[in-house]
């Protein structure tokens, strides 16, 4: 844990009691800060109780001599309307941070020589977040791995000398985080996403532009620049002076990192090299993977690590759980069924990621549905060979996919698997591709898509003739 300092001897209060938000709680106390803290959860209240930490009705509280409000990234901030914590800061004075901004104070503070990669996009955080951590170590590093992947921030070791931090931030967190400055800063692709949440898609880009556009001093920002938003954002940086780092998937750039069949290219003063090579490397496969794996490359690069050892970290990265993760394989005639759990894909347009990496697909889909549906993923059907329906988003779906699709409305993702393996064996292809990619939430079904990953992971190798890979 970190310990956060710089509220010792001062009262804070905190509001969301789930994962980062008690471990924000135990990081401030243990700075020497007193906390108060509180829940809409009676649960989680008193959850936090048992573990130490003081607990009080916040709409009680004496707000007179609090310094700040830390409010754990989920509860709404402005939109659709702000929670009644933050209400009520805002009208007694108090300031509105989060978790990621208590990491980035007490950096400055105490530690600002270690370096900070901080990662944002809509798609591809997480596997570019755990592929820069992956690269940094491989090449005898140190690096520390958190935010929204899934460990708090202020979970990570302390920080010390070589000691670098590689945090995914969500526009969530960006938003609680004013003073957020990292040494690279990348952001990988802006398209439609929580707009619930922010209002607009313009509010939206705007803060995931944040996060590069407030880069520390000398510090490097990595744009993908293959939609209008992100591009236009490199523009704006770049005429304010910013280091901007461009990568595209798209095609060749003048400047910057591109893909070119699987090799990474530089182009730099005219001079176009090769850098890294995904040939070969199955968790880096597809488009969508080569992007991620140029901003990592071009990141790394400018934190100053040797081309052979991020050649060398390329080829050992296992991939990320629940992200195009290869499961399993099933000997059939002729071939093999291969199983690929995309349980990450959260929304159509990281399902396409999957569906543009695969060819013959027995597709599950379905889950609690986006705003958006799947309409957008019509290129991809002749990639289907059929699909399978699960979740609220089952019949919406089946719409969207008749005539053009067969499908079976299955409801349960165990039938679902159970109806692929059938199909999928005695389809007679070489090797079909068993898919669970779900373009949907997970809440309908699963309390996160962590569960619902793992509910396919062991569904997939309980079946008969399976090689776990």
């Amino acid at each position: 844990m970190i310990p956060i300092t710089v509220f010792a001897g001062k009262k804070v209060a905190l509001f969301g009691l789930g994962g980062s938000g008690t471990v924000s709680a135990l990081a401030l106390m243990a700075g020497g800060a007193e906390v108060v803290a509180f829940d809409d959860s009676p649960a989680k209240v008193e959850q936090a109780k048992a573990a130490g930490i003081p607990t009080q009705n916040l709409g009680e509280l004496d707000w007179s001599q609090i310094a700040a409000l830390v409010l754990a990234p989920g509860v709404p901030l402005t939109h659709p309307t702000p929670h009644w914590s933050v209400q009520r800061a805002h009208l007694e004075g108090v300031e509105v941070i989060g978790d990621i901004e208590l990491f980035c104070r007490e950096r400055a503070a105490r530690a600002p020589d270690c370096p900070l990669v901080a990662i944002t996009g809509t798609n591809g955080k997480s596997t570019t977040t755990a592929l820069i951590a992956h690269l940094i170590d491989s090449a005898g590093g140190d690096a520390q791995m958190g935010g929204n992947i899934g460990i708090a921030a202020l979970a990570l070791k302390p920080f010390a000398p070589g000691r670098s931090y590689v945090l995914e931030v969500s526009s969530y967190q960006i938003d609680l985080a004013p003073s957020l400055r990292a040494t690279v800063g990348i952001l990988l692709n802006v398209s439609p996403d929580h707009l619930d949440r922010h209002g607009s898609m313009e509010n939206y880009a705007a803060l995931k532009t944040l996060l590069v556009a407030q880069i520390e001093k000398n510090g490097t920002a990595v744009i993908g620049v293959d939609d209008a938003y992100t591009s236009d954002a490199a523009n704006r940086l770049e005429r304010a002076g910013r280091n901007v780092v461009r990568v595209s998937v798209a095609g060749p750039l003048r400047d910057g990192y591109y893909a070119e069949g699987s090799s990474i290219v530089r182009a730099a003063a005219g001079k176009t090299y090769p850098v890294a090579q995904l040939a070969g490397i199955g968790s880096l496969r597809g488009a969508h993977n080569a992007q991620n794996a140029a901003c990592a490359v071009a990141a790394c690069i400018a934190l100053g690590l040797e081309l052979p050892a991020i050649q060398n970290g390329l080829i050992g990265f296992p991939g990320l759980a629940h992200r195009m993760q290869t499961v399993a394989t099933r000997p059939v005639a002729g071939g093999r069924v291969l199983y690929v759990n995309d349980s990450k894909a959260t929304n159509a347009d990281s399902a396409a990621k999957a569906l543009s990496s695969f060819h013959d697909i027995y597709w599950i889909a379905g889950g609690k549905p986006k705003s958006g549906g799947i309409e957008s993923l019509a290129e991809y059907w002749p990639r289907i060979r059929k699909a399978y329906l699960i979740g609220e988003a089952a019949d919406d779906f089946a719409k969207t996919l008749e005539g053009k699709v067969p499908y079976e409305v299955v409801g349960l993702l165990s039938l679902a698997v159970d109806a692929a393996s059938r199909d999928a064996e005695a389809s007679g292809l070489a090797e079909p591709v068993v898919l669970l990619s779900p373009a949907c939430a997970s809440f309908d079904q699963y309390p996160n898509f962590e569960v619902r990953g793992k509910a396919f992971h062991d569904l997939v190798l309980a079946l008969p003739g399976v090689t776990a890979i």
